[in-house]
C-alpha cells in the first residue's frame, strides 16, 4: 500500500502540478501543442476530432498547459511590412561588466522596436532582433542602445531577405504522426 505522500507526489505529477510536468506531456498533449502552434484560433471542437478526445478533456488539458506556462499565451502573426516596420535587423552589443547585464536587458524591454533580447557567448554580450519603421528609425534606435550605462560596442546586421521566421518548435520525434484535419460529410 502506498502512503499518502506518495499518492500526493504521484497527484502533483499526473495533473502537471509538479515540477516534472514537461515529463508527463503525452503523445495527445504535443498533439494538440502542434495544432494550436500552427492554428492558434482552432476550435476546441475541431481539436478534439483531430485527437480522439471529448471537447471537454481536450479543454481540460489546454488549460492545464496554459497553467504550467507550457503555453504562453496566444497572438496574432503580424507582417512586419504590412504595418510599416519595414527594417529587420539583428544588434550585437558588447556590455562593459557582468554588474551592467542585467540593467541592460531590463532596459531593452522599454524599447517596442526590440523585439527578442538573448544574453548570448561569444563577442557579444546580447543579440537582439528588432523591426523598425525605416534607416532613421532605427539609427535613433542604435543611438539609445549605445547610450545605455555599459554598453561598450554595438555590431548592426541589416536583414536584406528573409526566408523563413517561425516561432513554431518540433516538438520531438514522438510526433511523427501529425493530425490530419478530419473531412466533414456534406449534405
Amino acid at each position: 500500500m502506498t502512503s499518502n505522500k506518495t499518492a500526493d507526489i504521484r497527484y502533483l505529477i499526473k495533473f502537471g502540478l509538479g515540477p516534472n510536468f514537461i515529463n508527463s506531456l503525452d503523445q495527445t498533449d504535443l498533439k494538440i501543442l502542434y495544432i494550436l502552434q500552427n492554428d492558434g484560433r482552432r476550435r476546441i471542437a475541431d481539436i478534439a476530432d483531430d485527437v480522439a478526445l471529448s471537447a471537454p478533456a481536450v479543454l481540460e488539458r489546454v488549460r492545464k498547459l496554459e497553467a504550467n506556462g507550457v503555453i504562453k499565451g496566444y497572438q496574432a502573426l503580424v507582417d512586419s511590412k504590412r504595418v510599416g516596420k519595414d527594417i529587420t535587423a539583428f544588434i550585437g552589443v558588447s556590455v562593459g561588466s557582468q554588474k551592467e547585464m542585467d540593467k541592460f536587458a531590463a532596459q531593452m524591454t522599454r524599447y517596442q522596436d526590440v523585439l527578442e533580447c538573448h544574453h548570448v557567448t561569444g563577442d557579444e554580450s546580447f543579440i537582439l532582433k528588432v523591426k523598425s519603421a525605416n534607416t532613421a528609425s532605427l539609427e535613433k534606435l542604435l543611438a539609445d542602445i549605445r547610450s545605455v550605462d555599459g554598453v561598450t560596442r554595438t555590431v548592426t546586421k541589416v536583414v536584406l531577405s528573409t526566408s523563413k521566421e517561425s516561432q513554431a518548435l518540433e516538438l520531438g520525434n514522438g510526433l511523427a504522426e501529425v493530425p490530419q484535419p478530419k473531412k466533414r460529410a456534406s449534405r
